[in-house]
């Protein structure tokens, strides 16, 4: 009697038919769950950026025409220090007249491009020396951490100096390394004001990487290591079976902020050495026409802000092809 109720008893996982075929709606719905997910995500950055124009807007309509300052003195000028910023049109133009300068000529010149095509141009220029910057930040971050990972003595004598760069201002950094790198002669090879941008893009990127990659190849419990010592896995097939995949949650926080700084490093930089072409050198140029086109300047840190999404996008794609690596534990 038993064995037939198990035998009419349906498996687990499947149909009363005992057949896979009823579990396809789950299947369904689980696949709608990730575009819902991104639907909504898109919906909340869209409500977001509404908000953030409705702010800008009734602080605009409220606030005060010049601003508040606190300690000023008569008749010096830049004196005091301003808690509130001055509402007037040419420091704060209205969310219409941003939008609509994006599309007009950059100049008045006959044949100039709309303002916002100049914008991509630049912002995919200082896209490209960000992501160069990210991925030699990346390398060596990682290479620091492996280092410190196999020699504790490394660890030790490394952290320390790593922790140490992070406080050198970039403004003080950017010229030295240029200087340095016009000095670098090899044949026919000469240091451009580019390669400048990614070594400063790189400094910054590489502090996050060291970090969080050595704490998530430290993140294995002793007793899973040595399970890997009982099977006589060596250091190499440690780290890949077990280290690496531990690190996953670790790295890609990691790599989110890494992009981050790259992105920042990148427009400080290219204003610092002097690199025209960049989204930081164009927000340098429209500052000068902040008095008899206030809008104008605001295009490009429109497009700096779209640069770090995109960097901030692509490490959620690198992300999601990481994923499916972590190794978890299940009870």
């Amino acid at each position: 009697m038993t064995d037939t109720a198990e035998q009419i008893a349906p498996a687990e996982g499947t149909g009363a038919s005992g057949s896979p075929i009823a579990r396809a709606p789950e299947a369904r719905r689980g696949a709608r769950r990730p575009r819902r997910g991104a639907l909504r995500a898109l919906i909340w950055g869209a409500i977001g950026i509404a908000a953030l124009a409705a702010v800008w807007e009734l602080y605009k309509f409220l606030g005060p025409a010049d601003g508040w300052l606190i300690g000023a003195q008569e008749g010096i000028t830049g004196s005091g220090i301003r808690l509130l910023p001055r509402t007037s049109d040419q420091a704060m133009p209205h969310v219409w007249e941003m939008g609509a300068r994006i599309v007009e000529p950059v100049t008045r010149a006959p044949g100039a491009l709309p303002l916002g095509v100049v914008v991509l141009l630049a912002a995919l220029v200082s896209l490209g020396i960000a992501a160069l910057g990210w991925f030699l930040g990346v390398v060596v971050g990682f290479a620091l951490a492996l280092l410190m990972l196999g020699i504790r003595i490394a660890e030790w004598a490394v952290l320390p100096f790593v922790i140490l760069s992070q406080t050198v201002p970039l403004i003080a950094l950017a010229p030295l390394i240029r200087n340095w790198g016009s000095r670098l002669e090899f044949g026919d090879f000469s240091w451009e004001s580019w390669m400048s941008v990614v070594v400063i893009a790189s400094y910054l990127a590489f502090f996050p990487v060291a970090v969080g990659a050595l704490r998530g190849l430290q993140s294995p419990e002793t007793m899973h290591v040595e399970l890997m010592r009982s099977y006589a896995a060596g250091w190499w097939v440690t780290l890949v079976k077990l280290r690496l995949p531990a690190s996953v949650p670790f790295l890609i926080p990691a790599l989110r902020l890494a992009a981050a700084n790259a992105v920042v490093g990148t427009v400080v930089a290219e204003i610092s050495v002097g690199f025209s072409g960049g989204i930081g050198r164009l927000i340098l140029e429209t500052a000068v026409a902040a008095s008899s086109d206030p809008a104008k300047p605001w295009a490009p840190i429109f497009g700096a802000v779209v640069l770090g999404l995109v960097a901030a996008g692509f490490v959620a794609l690198l992300a999601a092809f990481l994923t499916p690596f972590r190794r978890q534990e299940t009870a």
